[in-house]
C-alpha cells in the first residue's frame, strides 16, 4: 500500500466533491502536511475553470477567501497547513459565521496518533473554530481496507462532507473539513496514486448530491405570511405613518427596495453598505436634534430590510419607537441569524431581499397609482428632509477646506468613487465607516464591508478578495491602524487585474475614540495608543504606487493620474494613498456640524414663530 497515494486520491475525492457543490475558487498557504490537499487542487484547477490563489500569511488567506466570498456568494474553499496555520484562519471565520459568507476550511492535521504526545506542529484541531463554523467534520486518515471490495472508509468520508455541505447550502456559514494525514505526504510515481483511481471512480459515484440531501432541512428561504400579525400590518400599510429602513445588501436588492418605498411615500434610512441614500440622509447626526427625534416618533411601522446598521442612533431610535409608542417592527433579512440585540417585539421575515419586497408587493395587491391614492399617510414625514439640508449646510466649510480631512472625504466620497468608471467601493470599521455613515451620500454604488464582528483585520486582504473575483475597479477606506493590521496583505496588491486605490486616513492612532467616552487621562495610552508611523516605505516594499495629498484637488488628480497609467499599461499594481490628518480634528469637525446644523434649526424655527405672529 502507498499512503502518499492513498492520501492523494482522498485529496482528489474531497476537491471533486466540493466543485461539484459550486466551488470555483480555492485559496491556499504553503505548508507540508496539506501537499496531498494543494497538488490536487493545482491539478483541478488545470482541468477546470477552478481559480486558485495563494498568500503566504493564514489570516490574510482566511480574509481573501471571506472577500471573494462575499464577492461571489459562493462557497469558498481554503487549504492550509497542521497547527497555527489553523488557527489563524479564525478572524475570517467569526466573520463568517455572523455574516454568513460560505468558506470551506480544509485544514490539514497530524493523524489521531501524533496528537497530544509532544510531535512537532501538532495542536487539537478538532473543534478549534467552536460555535463560528456552522459544521465540523473530523475526517479519519486515508486508508484501505484490502479485503474489502468496496473502499469504505472513502465512501463514508465522502458522505459526511455531502451532508456537511447540505446543511451548508441551507444555513450558510462556514464549514470546517478537517484532514489528517499521515507520511510519506509525497508520492515518488504517478503509480502510486493511479493504483487507487477505480476506489476514486467507484466512491464518488455512489454519492449522493448535496442539493438532494439538502431537502431533509427545512427551508428558511420562503418569503411568506407566518402569521395573523403580520396580514394585520399588510392591510394596514397604506394607512400607516411608516418607515423603510435599507441596510447592508447588494446594490441592486437597496434599489428594489429603495423604489418600492417610493410607491408608500414614507421616508427612507439607508446604512452607507447598501449602495444607496436618500432625501433623509445624514440621519445619524440630526437624530441628535430632539424635535427630529420626536416627529420620527410617529410612526406606526418600521420595515427593515437588512441589517447591521452602522448607526447606533437607528437602533436607540427603533428601541424607543417599539418599546414606547408600540411601533410595529419587521425584519426582512436572508441570513437565518437572530438580528435583535434589544430583544424587542419584532416580525421576522428570512428570504431574498429582492423576493419579500415582490411578496410585499403582492400582498398589498394595488398598482402604485392606487396605493398612492389610498394613502392618506404617503409624505408624512417629508418636512424632515429639512435636517439633510441643515446638515450639508453645516458642513459646507469642511467639505471645501484645506488640508485634506476625513470629514471632507467623508462628504465627497460620491465624487471620488466616481473617478473609476465602474468603481466598487470596500470601507473599513472604525471611524471612517462611521464618517461615511453620517456625512456621505453614496449613490448606485455596491459597497463591501466587514460589519459581521467589525474588526479591523483583513481589511484589505478582504477587499483584494472582492475585487479578484468581480475584477472591477475598487476604492478601498481604512485608518492607519487597521493597515498596520493588516500590513503583509499589501503583498496582494502588487500585481491587480483592475485598478485598486487603498486611501488610508492616518490619524496617528485611534481616533474612534475620540468619539467614545473613554478615560481622558488613559486615553492615548489605552486607547488612541500613537504609533508615528506613515505608509511611503510600507508602500515602496511592496512595489505600490504612493501618494500623500493635502488637499482635495491634489487627491482628485493623483487618482485621475493613476488610472491614466493604469490604462495605458505603466503600471499594475495598487496605489496607497495616504491621507495625514491630526488627532482629534475628525472629533472636533463633527462636534463643529452639529453645532452648527443646531444653530441653522433654531433660526428657522425663530423665523417661523416670528412669521406666525
Amino acid at each position: 500500500m502507498s499512503q502518499a497515494g492513498l492520501n492523494r486520491i482522498w485529496a482528489q475525492a474531497i476537491l471533486e466533491t466540493l466543485a461539484q457543490s459550486g466551488v470555483k475558487h480555492i485559496c491556499i498557504a504553503p505548508g507540508s502536511r496539506s501537499t496531498p490537499l494543494s497538488l490536487e487542487a493545482l491539478e483541478l484547477a488545470q482541468r477546470s475553470k477552478l481559480t486558485v490563489h495563494t498568500h503566504f500569511d493564514e489570516r490574510g488567506l482566511g480574509f481573501l477567501a471571506l472577500g471573494i466570498a462575499k464577492a461571489t456568494q459562493d462557497p469558498v474553499a481554503v487549504i492550509v497547513t497542521s497547527g497555527t496555520a489553523v488557527a489563524n484562519l479564525l478572524p475570517s471565520v467569526a466573520e463568517s459565521g455572523l455574516t454568513g459568507e460560505k468558506l470551506i476550511l480544509l485544514t490539514s492535521d497530524r493523524p489521531q496518533s501524533l496528537i497530544g504526545v509532544g510531535a512537532n506542529q501538532a495542536i487539537v484541531q478538532k473543534g478549534i473554530f467552536s460555535s463560528h463554523v456552522r459544521k465540523s467534520v473530523e475526517l479519519t486518515s486515508p486508508s484501505r481496507d484490502p479485503n474489502q471490495p468496496t473502499p469504505q472508509q472513502l465512501l463514508q468520508a465522502l458522505s459526511d462532507i455531502n451532508h456537511a455541505l447540505a446543511y451548508q447550502h441551507t444555513v450558510s456559514g462556514s464549514l470546517h473539513i478537517n484532514c489528517p494525514y499521515p507520511e510519506p505526504l509525497y508520492i515518488q510515481s504517478e503509480q502510486e496514486k493511479q493504483q487507487y483511481q477505480p476506489d476514486l471512480v467507484q466512491a464518488m459515484a455512489a454519492q449522493s448530491h448535496y442539493l438532494e440531501l439538502a431537502k431533509l432541512y427545512p427551508s428558511y428561504s420562503v418569503p411568506e405570511l407566518t402569521n395573523g400579525t403580520q396580514q394585520a400590518i399588510i392591510n394596514q400599510l397604506p394607512h400607516f405613518k411608516g418607515i423603510i429602513l435599507i441596510g447592508k445588501m447588494p446594490l441592486d436588492e437597496a434599489q428594489k427596495v429603495s423604489q418600492w418605498a417610493k410607491t408608500l411615500g414614507w421616508p427612507v434610512f439607508a446604512d452607507p453598505q447598501s449602495g444607496v441614500s436618500s432625501e433623509w440622509a445624514h440621519y445619524d447626526l440630526w437624530l441628535q436634534q430632539p424635535v427630529y427625534f420626536e416627529q420620527l416618533l410617529q410612526a406606526d411601522c418600521i420595515l427593515q430590510f437588512g441589517a447591521r446598521f452602522v448607526s447606533k442612533r437607528i437602533g436607540q431610535f427603533i428601541k424607543q419607537a417599539v418599546t414606547d409608542h408600540q411601533c410595529h417592527y419587521w425584519v426582512f433579512e436572508p441570513n437565518i441569524s437572530v438580528f435583535n440585540p434589544d430583544r424587542l417585539p419584532q416580525q421576522r421575515t428570512v428570504a431574498a431581499i429582492g423576493d419579500c419586497v415582490a411578496m410585499l408587493d403582492n400582498a398589498l395587491s394595488a398598482s402604485v397609482n392606487q396605493i398612492m391614492g389610498l394613502n392618506p399617510m404617503s409624505g408624512w414625514a417629508d418636512k424632515l428632509q429639512q435636517a439633510k439640508v441643515l446638515v450639508e449646510q453645516a458642513a459646507a466649510d469642511i467639505q471645501q477646506s484645506h488640508p485634506l480631512t476625513e470629514c471632507q472625504l467623508a462628504l465627497n466620497l460620491a465624487q471620488l468613487t466616481s473617478l473609476l468608471p465602474s468603481a466598487e467601493l470596500f470601507i473599513g470599521n472604525s471611524l471612517i465607516v462611521r464618517l461615511a455613515d453620517m456625512l456621505s451620500t453614496i449613490e448606485s454604488t455596491q459597497v463591501y464591508s466587514n460589519r459581521g464582528a467589525s474588526g479591523i483585520d483583513g481589511l484589505v486582504a478582504t477587499a483584494t478578495g472582492v475585487q479578484r473575483a468581480k475584477n472591477i475597479p475598487l476604492f478601498t477606506l481604512l485608518g492607519d491602524t487597521s493597515l498596520l493590521y493588516d500590513l503583509n496583505s499589501l503583498a496582494l496588491l502588487t500585481a491587480v487585474s483592475q485598478p485598486h486605490v487603498v486611501l488610508v486616513t492616518n490619524n496617528d492612532g485611534g481616533a474612534i475614540f475620540d468619539l467614545l467616552p473613554v478615560p481622558t487621562v488613559q486615553k492615548q495610552y489605552l486607547y488612541q495608543m500613537p504609533h508615528g508611523y506613515q505608509f511611503a516605505h510600507a508602500a515602496h516594499q511592496f512595489k505600490l504606487n504612493y501618494t500623500a495629498p493635502d488637499s482635495w484637488s491634489a487627491l482628485l488628480e493623483t487618482v485621475q493620474q493613476y488610472r491614466a497609467k493604469f490604462e495605458q499599461g505603466e503600471t499594475r499594481s495598487a496605489l496607497l494613498v495616504e491621507v495625514v490628518t491630526r488627532p482629534e480634528q475628525a472629533s472636533q469637525q463633527i462636534k463643529s456640524i452639529v453645532s452648527k446644523m443646531t444653530e441653522l434649526f433654531n433660526t428657522i424655527e425663530q423665523a417661523g414663530k416670528s412669521h406666525a405672529l
